[in-house]
């Protein structure tokens, strides 16, 4: 006698398709390791692009100067200058990458990335306000962060207000979150309208640069961000219930008020830093996360450190591929100085694959 066909409204899905997605999220986490590695080692890889891609040395002058040799002025530009510039965009694009995973879990929503739902518009404002209130400036990078910290905020529990009883249902929480940041973006106009003067000061904010980043940004932003990522790490489990759905993350006596809160205090503090340090980087909080869920799956235990490694890769990449760009364009144009900013690269970049994306989707339906 044959099986009796499913019932149409049964809950649980066929034994194979059950079957064939248990045994991709078990080969996720089996691999998961190993991924990790080759992460890490892309890591090594892009940093040493980044060390050798800039104007003014070449590969040996670098080299030497890392074996302990070369003249004082190689060792100032490597020690100084790109050594601290590459450790800044590893850490900023490790945190976007974390904070868009982290937000994008909590809020049940792919198009959750911090450029689309006013935290990382909102941090912008508030470093562009201070800046030019004169309470913020690179002499008080301090201040920035404080600053961009509460301008994410106030972006997201503006978003939070808006979406109100919406806010489960990802399309309009997406609509939102465009209405949110293009008001805030408003709004930054309007302070640089107001205060013309410190247009050249805040510019890297708004596209997203490493240029100049020393020392002094390093020491500020690594025990920020790790402090940050500790906390997000911390809260895998909680974020993969969330994942399920409300009624099931209840069910298995999660708080997901309180969950939810503290996973997007996590996000802003992680993108205020990242924004503070480097600027509105676009589209890295928005794709990393949906690399990291297709290389590692659903278990946040291994695909939150694989957003950090993959922002990291990304922004530390997207710097080389930057300074190298300027390295050509300056020798074809016979310019003395002409910079590409990183956050053009990750924004052209991010457009082009979210298109591929969206083309792709539309041809599988």
């Amino acid at each position: 006698m044959s099986a009796p066909p499913p019932l149409p409204w049964s809950p649980s899905p066929p034994p194979v398709v059950a079957d064939r997605t248990s045994g991709r999220a078990l080969r996720a986490v089996r691999g998961g390791p190993a991924r990790i590695a080759v992460l890490a080692l892309l890591v090594v890889v892009v940093g040493c692009a980044d060390l050798v891609a800039g104007r003014a040395l070449s590969l040996a002058d670098v080299r030497d100067v890392l074996l302990g040799g070369g003249d004082p002025m190689a060792r100032h530009i490597v020690l100084q200058l790109r050594v601290p510039r590459l450790l800044v965009a590893l850490v900023a694009g490790a945190s976007l990458g974390l904070a868009g995973l982290v937000l994008q879990s909590a809020l049940r929503n792919p198009l959750a990335g911090p450029e689309v739902t006013g935290v990382t518009p909102g941090a912008v404002l508030g470093a562009v306000t201070a800046t030019g209130l004169g309470l913020a400036g690179w002499e008080s990078p301090t201040a920035v962060v404080v600053a961009a910290c509460l301008g994410g905020f106030a972006g997201t529990g503006l978003l939070w207000l808006l979406a109100g009883r919406e806010k489960g249902d990802p399309e309009q929480t997406a609509v939102y979150g465009v209405l949110v940041s293009a008001v805030l973006a408003g709004c930054t106009a309007m302070v640089l309208l107001v205060a013309p003067g410190e247009l050249g000061s805040v510019v890297q904010w708004l596209i997203g640069s490493t240029e100049g980043r020393v020392w002094q940004h390093w020491h500020l932003l690594w025990p920020w961000a790790l402090a940050w990522a500790a906390a997000a790490w911390l809260l895998a489990g909680p974020l993969t219930l969330l994942r399920c759905g409300d009624e099931q993350a209840a069910a298995a006596g999660l708080d997901t008020g309180r969950g939810r809160a503290a996973a997007l205090v996590c996000a802003v503090a992680l993108t205020a830093g990242a924004v503070s340090a480097v600027g509105a980087l676009g589209f890295v909080g928005l794709l990393v996360p949906h690399l990291a869920l297709a290389l590692f799956g659903a278990d946040l235990r291994i695909a939150l450190p694989g957003a950090a490694l993959l922002g990291a890769v990304v922004v530390c990449g997207a710097d080389a591929a930057a300074q190298a760009l300027s390295r050509s364009l300056t020798e074809v144009l016979d310019t003395d100085r002409l910079t590409v900013p990183v956050g053009a690269l990750t924004t052209c970049a991010g457009a082009v694959l979210l298109l591929i994306v969206a083309r792709r989707r539309t041809d599988e339906r």
